[in-house]
């Protein structure tokens, strides 16, 4: 949104909270962070569960995954607007009565069209509880605390994907998938009676903001097309599909005209003038990096241990969930290091650190132990927090004051579109890894003839051996797969490390109070 819209949103700032009323309001709006940020992952290690649950393909699964995190990327940029038309704390209500709602028809849905339209329509409805937490915390907080208010928000950005996994595979192995979604339902009400309880002074005035419908559906359209061709091309063979082309041709188009658009709109959805900053540039480059690359891990990682090693969806959450346990303990070193150090050397030692971690699960297989396939999850944790923290306090930090509220929602969105890519586009690799290993494998078998033969002494009809040969081989390519994947996510760390380096030094770096 407009710095200067924004401005005039804000001007009326009422007393902060003091004693139980301030805990129990930050209480209540880090619970929406938290539950908007946990259904990122929450359905990351049930995609098996829902693509059995409604007969659809793992594929599809996953579109589950990409579809919410895609609409919540386009509803970013929305925030500032719906705040200043209907007011922050109302469009705040609004946003987590929705979200509830979705989460209610997801966990309902009968089909896997109605689930990833619901999806969407959650995603469409989350999309602004991040950036609304985070202007009311740190309303509600004195001044002199405001420190603690942006440390709960980024607390519960963090703890959340930790949580996750854990609950999304518990929840469907031991009740089932739909409950990864009701699950929303509780929270959802205790938010809205700390909102009505304790909100309301915070109320701003409602200014009839006229919003950039053009650049919106510009928006919607690029970002649709690009994610459904992503997507879909896997499936439809990619460019031999006169879908994929069509897909490919009205996405570039229409994000050309979007660029151009809102370059010149005077109240652009999205302001891209930001980019004019090199730190910006950079910063939000090493940021789509890197979170492209987490998020590929994240999403392949319990695929693979479900698919190929025989875990439970619980158990790959017990492995992925330790994602999380440094990042949380190591967040509020990161922030005190904010203005202390270049910030481009704690972001580049955190980037670096996470690189080298995803090199580990080189030597993974499927018949590793627990601990093996824990400890990149956990020693990632190390680098997030000098990742993510650093690297929003260097991008906002880079624009002038005035644009630093732009400059942050621009971050939002494209930190969310980076990871939905990521995901689209590790699937997409993964699956074609998995083919050309599988070739590779086949191509190069040790007496194929003399393992069926094994197998057939052992009791095993022909048809049996030679289908239990044939799985032994996909496991293997699967698996294959995966390794070369972690090795390019340890590149794209890298690249985001390099990107950060043709930043300039801030003179003064702070974590802003934008969103």
């Amino acid at each position: 949104m407009s710095s200067t819209a924004s401005a005039e949103a804000m001007a009326i700032t009422p007393q902060p909270l003091q004693g139980i009323r301030l805990a129990a309001a930050a209480f209540a709006l880090g619970l929406a962070n938290f539950v908007v940020v946990l259904d990122t992952t929450i359905a990351n290690v049930a995609v098996p569960h829902i693509a059995g649950g409604l007969a659809a393909s793992a594929t599809q699964g996953t579109w589950v995954i990409t579809s919410y995190a895609v609409a919540d990327a386009i509803a970013v940029p929305l925030t500032g607007w719906l705040a200043m038309r209907f007011g922050t704390v109302r469009w705040f209500l609004f946003s987590i009565i929705g979200f509830g709602l979705f989460s209610l028809l997801c966990g309902l849905a009968q089909s896997i069209e109605q689930l990833l339209a619901f999806r969407v329509l959650q995603g469409f409805a989350g999309g602004p509880l991040m950036p609304l937490s985070q202007i009311l915390l740190m309303q509600i907080f004195p001044k002199e605390k405001a420190g603690a208010g942006l440390g709960i928000w980024a607390m519960t950005t963090t703890t959340a994907p930790i949580l996750g996994p854990i609950l999304g595979g518990t929840l469907s192995d031991n009740w089932s998938w739909p409950w990864i979604f009701f699950i929303n339902l509780p929270v959802v009400a205790i938010v809205v009676m700390g909102c009505l309880a304790f909100m309301k002074p915070f109320e701003t005035r409602r200014i009839k903001a006229r919003i950039d419908v053009i650049g919106l559906i510009l928006l919607v359209l690029a970002v649709g097309s690009f994610q459904i061709m992503i997507d879909e091309g896997r499936l439809q063979d990619w460019f031999s599909s006169n879908l994929i082309i069509v897909l490919a041709i009205v996405a570039a188009i229409s994000f050309a005209a979007f660029v151009l658009w809102e370059l010149t709109a005077s109240n652009p959805v999205v302001d891209l003038r930001v980019f004019r900053h090199r730190g910006f540039t950079f910063a939000a480059l090493a940021m789509s990096l890197g979170f492209a690359a987490f998020f590929s891990q994240v999403v392949l990682t319990p695929l693979w241990l479900q698919q190929t090693a025989g875990y439970t969806a619980t158990h790959a959450g017990y492995v992925v969930g330790w994602l999380g346990f440094f990042a949380v303990l190591t967040s509020p070193i990161a922030a005190g290091l904010i203005g202390k150090v270049d910030p481009r050397v704690t972001i580049s030692i955190g980037l670096l650190w996470m690189a080298f971690v995803s090199t580990l699960r080189a030597d993974w297989n499927t018949d590793v132990g627990y601990w093996t396939l824990v400890m990149p999850h956990l020693l990632h944790g190390l680098g997030m927090s000098l990742f993510f923290v650093g690297l929003s306090a260097l991008a906002v930090s880079s624009v002038p004051e005035k644009e630093q509220t732009s400059a942050a929602g621009l971050l939002s969105f494209l930190r969310t579109l980076a990871s939905a890519i990521g995901t689209a586009v590790a699937m997409t690799a993964w699956d074609w890894q998995g083919r050309t290993s599988r070739s590779e494998l086949t191509a190069s078998l040790n007496d194929p003839e003399g393992a069926m033969s094994l197998l057939q002494q052992a009791g095993l009809s022909f048809e049996q051996a030679r289908v239990a040969l044939e799985q032994l081989v996909e496991v293997q390519a699967a698996t294959l797969g995966v390794l070369n994947l972690s090795m390019a996510a340890a590149v794209g760390f890298v690249l985001a490390a390099i990107a950060v380096w043709l930043a300039p030094k801030p003179r003064s770096v702070t974590l802003g109070s934008g969103h």
